[in-house]
């Protein structure tokens, strides 16, 4: 049985619809480890098939197809062009209509905001 961790890079993976893509780390994030990335490769491998998983949808963080070619390269770059993505001769998504498409918790607003919140 899979552990809560792992449960939950399942649902944070099958939470991203068609047409958007999340990277490794937003998926790990958003299971609540953000230094995770590499259990969310371990579950892509493990239950894809099993929990008929979008692991097409999972992308390196630059936006780039992590598998090689002629290792299923191939069939995830026609997976996202069916989704309507374009997809590079590099394997790097050239548009990325969806990005970004995990809701994050515990998001830190970025440096200037904090910065100019904790100024009087």
């Amino acid at each position: 049985m899979p552990g809560e961790f792992t449960l939950r890079i399942i649902a944070a993976i099958k939470s991203v619809r068609p047409g958007r893509v999340a990277s490794y780390g937003e998926i790990a994030a958003a299971a609540g480890n953000p230094r995770g990335a590499r259990q969310v490769v371990r579950v892509l491998n493990t239950y894809s098939l099993k929990e008929g998983l979008p692991w097409h949808r999972i992308v390196r963080k630059g936006g780039t197809i992590a598998l090689p070619r002629g290792g299923g390269f191939e069939r995830q770059k026609a997976l996202l062009e069916a989704e309507g993505f374009t997809i590079d001769a590099a394997g790097r998504i050239a548009n990325r209509p969806g990005a970004g498409s995990v809701q994050l918790r515990n998001r830190r607003a970025p440096a200037a905001k904090r910065q100019r919140r904790e100024a009087p």
